[in-house]
């Protein structure tokens, strides 16, 4: 029935974008978070390894837990997503795989690969290779995740603003300069805003569950460890959040200049205006070109954007109404990202403030522990807000001024986009739903205390005579089986004796 009432209301073209912005959605969560949590791990296991503090350690082995589920579910929520622009996108993946396909297929080659190569060793190495090891294989999945970010984020951009390319006479795009493809000109804004969010939001999670474990009584002997989430989730926002509101002013002059379309709709502006204003509130009818009960801060948006009182900023009506992307998704989303934005600055302002008095981890400091709290799922929030502005913003268009959205679809039924949207829904619900769950219970639990100095030990893999003779059954020359445990004389046996 409800697949029903979806045909009713929509055809295949909007069905198909809903399910694509659903999976999506769900997919860059989780890469996201990787890229934030790998990071850090190598920084607890930098750190465990230069101090020996054990605490350290600890951190890290409850983490590592949650970043391979959470890596786990990047993965499979990656696939289903890829698989779309062969069902759903066919036409698409046609007149763009010249230029997407190979990107793509760099990303599996230089980042995939690598994590998958080293992802063993840092989740089930421990205890059995060396710390230096151990910690060049977190090292390396941390970077490999980073690589992963670069090839994704320069295909995402060509999508929104291409060059080095040509279209042929079948239709197709064809490349001409990869190093112009690669190095489009969104690109090196795109990445560091999105890798400085990946690092931001995975922040305030950790010190959101950092001051949890501060403030719980149940928590008691997660006091240092608390310590360590939080101490260092305060640098990332101290640090780090104002320099994300730099490069997010950065790309917001590089969107002007190349899509200015998307920084119209972004604020609300239908005609052109000098001195534009910041609305603060409104909404945007499409139908009417015009605001509805609009709230505006004069000259403020102007001055951001083209850093002068009187600098003009072009309105959406200079764009036919079908040229135009979902106004009100774009106005709304990117406010709901700059709040977050500017909430995370004043925690870190708040963190400030209380690391001079030193209260920061003080169990009476409630406020402020509530605060980290509160922020503890808003990164998430932002990072989809972003992605709405940056996807929906580049509406009409799947790669920018080139091919057109409509014209990028499979020739498939409504009932059959709906039928797979719902299907997609109710898998969705169940196993993330159980991945969030199990993270959540990690969390409920806690650190485990580190007290086996033996798993810092990496094994020899090496065997006596006698044990090489147990296990492969043969007998000595007197004729019976020589002692497991007793070590032959003539083996080396690395000092363990």
């Amino acid at each position: 029935m409800f697949a029903t009432f979806m045909i009713s209301q929509l055809d295949a073209l909007h069905l198909a974008r809903i399910q694509f912005a659903f999976v999506v959605s769900f997919h860059i969560v989780f890469p996201a978070f990787s890229i934030g949590l790998a990071s850090w791990l190598t920084v607890l296991e930098f750190r465990w390894l230069k101090t020996g503090n054990p605490v350290f350690a600890e951190v890290y082995k409850h983490w590592v837990k949650i970043f391979a589920v959470v890596f786990g579910m990047g993965v499979v929520s990656g696939v289903v997503m890829s698989y779309q622009f062969g069902t759903n996108w066919a036409v698409f993946s046609d007149k763009a795989g010249n230029v997407l396909g190979p990107l793509l297929a760099y990303e599996v080659l230089t980042a995939f690969f690598l994590e998958a190569s080293f992802l063993g060793i840092m989740l089930f190495g421990w205890g059995r290779v060396s710390k230096r090891m151990h910690f060049v294989a977190t090292a390396t999945v941390a970077i490999g995740t980073l690589i992963s970010g670069f090839w994704i984020l320069s295909a995402n951009s060509f999508m929104q603003t291409p060059q080095g390319f040509m279209v042929g006479a079948d239709g197709l795009l064809y490349p001409t300069n990869w190093l112009e493809i690669i190095f489009n000109p969104s690109f090196p804004y795109r990445y560091a805003h999105m890798m400085t969010a990946a690092f931001l939001t995975t922040a305030f999670v950790v010190g959101g569950i950092g001051a949890y474990y501060l403030q719980s009584k149940k928590h008691a002997d997660h006091r240092q460890h608390g310590r360590v989430m939080l101490g260092m989730a305060m640098l990332m926002a101290i640090f780090v959040a104002p320099a994300q509101a730099l490069i997010g002013d950065e790309h917001g002059l590089n969107t002007l200049e190349h899509q200015p379309a998307k920084v119209a709709a972004m604020e609300g502006i239908w005609e052109d205006e000098r001195g534009a204003g910041l609305r603060v509130f409104a909404i945007p009818d499409k139908e009417t070109q015009s605001n509805k009960y609009e709230v505006k801060i004069p000259y403020v948006t102007g001055l951001i954007l083209t850093h002068s009182f009187d600098g003009e900023i072009k309105g959406l009506k200079n764009w036919a109404p079908e040229d135009q992307p979902v106004v009100i998704v774009v106005f709304w989303a990117f406010r709901i990202m700059v709040a977050i934005g500017m909430l995370m600055i004043l925690v870190g302002l708040f963190s400030v403030y209380k690391f001079f008095k030193k209260q920061h981890f003080n169990p009476e400091s409630l406020w402020f522990h509530r605060a980290w709290m509160m922020m503890t799922p808003l990164g998430f929030v932002a990072l989809l807000a972003g992605w709405f502005v940056t996807e929906t913003g580049r509406q009409p268009w799947t790669v920018y001024g080139v091919i057109r959205t409509a014209e990028s679809m499979s020739p498939v039924a409504a009932q059959q986009v709906a039928t797979t949207l719902i299907g997609f829904i109710v898998v969705y619900t169940f196993v993330f739903g159980a991945g969030s769950f199990y993270i959540l219970r990690l969390i409920g639990q806690g650190p485990k205390p580190y007290t086996d100095p033996s798993e810092d030990n990496f094994y020899e893999h090496s065997i006596t005579e006698g044990q090489g003779r147990t296990l492969s059954g043969d007998a000595d020359p007197e004729g019976h089986v020589t002692d497991a445990d007793e070590p032959a004389d003539d083996v080396d046996d690395g000092g363990l004796r």
